[in-house]
Parts: structure tokens; sequence; C-alpha cells
């Protein structure tokens, strides 16, 4: 038994160290290595454009995405928008028909469907009533810059190309410990995916806002996400999702931990599915860099869970063996301890507020699995406030 405590104890803090730690290192050394890679744009290139709004009873913010995306700087005659209301109960669907009344020179369109299933099925509804060239997606509560869509579709410079995702900022990241743990982690997050797209793919998106071409749209099952689904689906036809860091939408981060624990339990909604989605992405040869990629980004990532829960077991069964397995236990519970120091004393220690925000992402997964296993994932969520 020993033996297998010590497999367990070996591939579980691996993982944990990879995901965290080691892929992120490796990615900016790699960066370095490609540093002459650039992605290309063409601002010349201006196709027919369709901006969608995914809502669900967002009244507190249509009116200014609505203003928002009406200034976006772009010619009026190659862009239109289209609001997908996902079966909103508020006043959202009268505000947007009366700004439509009041515009009616801005070509905007309101498609209602009828039937509540989530953001996804919504899109997958409304994008059947695009004639553009591309499409472009976008949140209620996200601002975009004025020169987003021209960022986004100058980043098309090839077939190839299929997606590109725009970058998220937090305007609120200062304001509170919470806003202030995600947009650390944002920031990391959108390092490593800058290098990924100079080399040749991302691994995930941002729902705030991406594009596609319209012809390369697929009917996504509504209970996942385009941030992980369209990524993938495209590496697998060997065609890349990149980013474009000048194509620049700014939202709240969420500032109650409450929000965000929310907020990454329904991103979890598929975690067991998206370890190993497709057997075929372990195909170096064919694919290249993108399963290290993804083994690193997500794989390790997704089994954060599990790995924690791992490691801590089999090193209690470890202790009594080497002096190293009594300093990594004491070092584990050490952590956690700090974490649970941080949720009941309430510390603005930024320390323990990020070990507290790593300790909840981490248990977000367990409950994201949670729902898997018992059959109470659903493709819809209540939205957070705080981002509003």
């Amino acid at each position: 038994m020993e033996l297998l405590y010590k497999i367990l104890f070996y591939i579980s803090g691996f993982i944990i160290f990879w995901g965290m730690i080691g892929y992120p290192i490796s990615i900016k050394l790699i960066g370095k290595i490609y540093k002459d890679r650039k992605l290309g744009k063409d601002y010349s290139y201006q196709p027919t454009v369709t901006v969608m709004v995914v809502a669900h009873n967002e009244e507190k913010v249509i009116l200014n995405k609505l203003n928002n995306i009406i200034e976006l700087n772009y010619p009026k005659e190659k862009i239109e928008f289209l609001v997908a209301s996902d079966n909103s109960t508020d006043k959202t669907n009268k505000i947007v028909k009366k700004f439509i009344n009041e515009h009616p020179d801005c070509n905007i369109t309101l498609y209602e469907v009828k039937n509540r299933k989530g953001k996804t099925n919504a899109q997958n509804e409304a994008q059947k009533h695009v004639t553009t060239e591309f499409l472009i997606m976008t949140d209620a509560n996200s601002i975009m810059d004025k020169n987003s869509v021209k960022e986004l579709m100058a980043s098309f410079v090839s077939e190839d190309i299929a997606y590109v995702t725009g970058k998220l900022s937090f305007i609120n990241q200062e304001d509170n410990e919470i806003s202030n743990a995600e947009g650390s982690y944002w920031d990391s997050d959108l390092a490593i995916r800058e290098v990924e797209a100079r080399i040749q793919t991302i691994t995930a998106g941002n729902g705030a806002l991406y594009a596609c071409r319209t012809k390369d749209y697929h009917d996504f099952s509504p209970i996942r996400s385009h941030d992980s689904a369209m990524p993938l689906y495209y590496a697998l036809q060997r065609r890349r999702a990149v980013v474009n860091n000048d194509a620049l939408v700014y939202e709240k981060a969420g500032e109650i931990i409450e929000d965000e624990f929310g907020r990454k339990v329904r991103m979890n909604r598929v975690i067991l599915k998206q370890i190993l989605p497709d057997i075929r992405i372990i195909n170096f040869f064919k694919y290249k860099w993108y399963p290290y990629f993804y083994f690193g980004h997500r794989t390790c990532r997704y089994l954060l869970w599990i790995s924690h829960l791992v490691l801590f077991v089999s090193n209690a069964f470890l202790v009594t063996h080497s002096l190293v397995y009594v300093l990594v236990f004491i070092g584990q519970a050490v952590f956690y301890l700090l974490a649970l120091l941080k949720m009941f004393t309430k510390s603005n220690n930024k320390y323990m507020t990020l070990i507290y925000y790593y300790c909840v992402t981490v248990f977000a997964q367990w409950v994201g699995v949670y729902y898997i296993i018992t059959g109470k994932a659903k493709p819809f969520w209540e939205k957070a406030e705080t981002t509003r």
C-alpha cells in the first residue's frame, strides 16, 4: 500500500504543481523562444458584422449596452445589432423595443427566446437569423471599446483563424479584495493566452467578447459554453483561435465571494467532460502544441478538485515514512487553515485572501462535479448582481 500512496501522492502533487506553477513558467519560457512570432492584423479588412448581445433580465444594464454598441467605430453600413433576449421577464425587452424605435437608423433587432435554456441556446437560436459574414458575441454587462470591432476583424488575416477573442479588463479590480483576487488570476491567465495564440491557438476564450465567421458557427449543446467549446472545436479542425489584446471590453468583477463562487460553480457545469473532451487532442503529430497547451492549461486545472483531496489523504498515510512527507502535510494543513481563518475573521491580508480565493475555486469544482453527478447541472443561471 505504501507504493500506491506514493504513486498517488506524486501524481496528484505534479498535477497541482504543473497546472498552477509549472505550466505558466514553461509558457513564459516558450514565449521567449518564439518572441519573433507575432499575430498579424489587416485594418483594411472590414467585412459585414452582426454584434449579438445575449441578455436575460438585464434591465439594469441593457440601456448602457445599447448606447455603447451604437457608438462603435465601424462603418455603419456594415454593422448590425441583434439582442437575443433569453426569455426575459423584467423590462429588458421593453427597453430594447423603445430603443429600437428611437434609433431607426441603427439596424437593431430584438430576438425573443420563448423558452429559457441558457446563453448558448439563445445564441444558437438567434444566430440562424444572422446574414452578415461575421458574428461578434458580447454580454449585456460588458462595455466594448469603440475600436473593438475593428480590432477583432483585423485579426482574421487568414482562413485558418476561425475565432478571435478580445481582452477583458475589470474596471473595479482595485476596489475590493475579492475583485482584486479575480483580477490578479485573470491577468496571469491573459499572459498565458497571449503566448498560446502567438504560437498556435488558445485553449479557451472569453465570453465577454469574441468573434467567428457566421459560416463557421456550430450549434453547441446548451449545457456547454462557447468560452471553452469553440476554441476546442476549431482546434480539432486544425484551425486557430487567437486573442487580440487591443480588442478591449470592460466589466465589473464580482465583489463578494458568493458571486464569484456561484460563477465558478456554473463554469464547472461540464468539468468532467472537459478533463479530456476528445481523445484526438493527445495526437502531438497532428495537433502540434495544442495537446501540451490543453494538458497544462485545462486538464490539470480541471483536476484540481480531486488532486488536492488525493494529495492530502495519501500524504496523511505517508507522514511516518519521511520528514519530507511531514513537512508537506504540515504545509497543506497550514494552507487550508489560513483559508478558514480568512473566512471566519474577514482578514484583509493579501496573501490570506489569495489562498482563500484559490480554495473557494477548488471547492467550486467539487460542487460542479456534485451537480453533474446528481443531474443538477443546468445551462442557465442567475447573474451575479455585483458585476452589474
